[in-house]
C-alpha cells in the first residue's frame, strides 16, 4: 500500500486557504489505495527524466510529488493547474 508523507505546514495552510482539505483527504485516500485510480489522473511531468509526478485533487488543483521509495511519496507542491 502506498503512503503519503505528512504534508509540510505551508502545504496544509494552502489547502486550508483554498478550501481543499476535504478534497485533498479524499484524493489522498484514493491514491494510497490505488495510485493509478482513474479520477486522480496521475501522470509524470515533463521533463520526464526529473521523475516529478502529479495527481488531481480536483478539476483545478494538483498535488506535485516525488517518490521517496516504492511505497512512499512526498508532496512538494500543490498548484492551480490553470495558472
Amino acid at each position: 500500500m502506498m503512503e503519503i508523507k505528512e504534508l509540510r505546514d505551508d502545504l496544509k495552510l494552502y489547502l486550508k486557504k483554498h478550501n481543499l482539505l476535504k478534497k485533498y483527504n479524499k484524493a489522498k485516500g484514493l491514491f494510497e489505495n490505488n495510485p493509478l485510480h482513474p479520477s486522480l489522473n496521475t501522470e509524470i511531468l515533463e521533463p520526464k527524466h526529473r521523475l516529478i509526478y502529479s495527481f488531481r485533487i480536483d478539476i483545478q488543483y494538483r498535488a506535485i510529488f516525488l517518490y521517496i521509495d516504492d511505497n512512499e511519496i512526498e508532496i512538494i507542491a500543490i498548484t492551480n493547474h490553470y495558472k
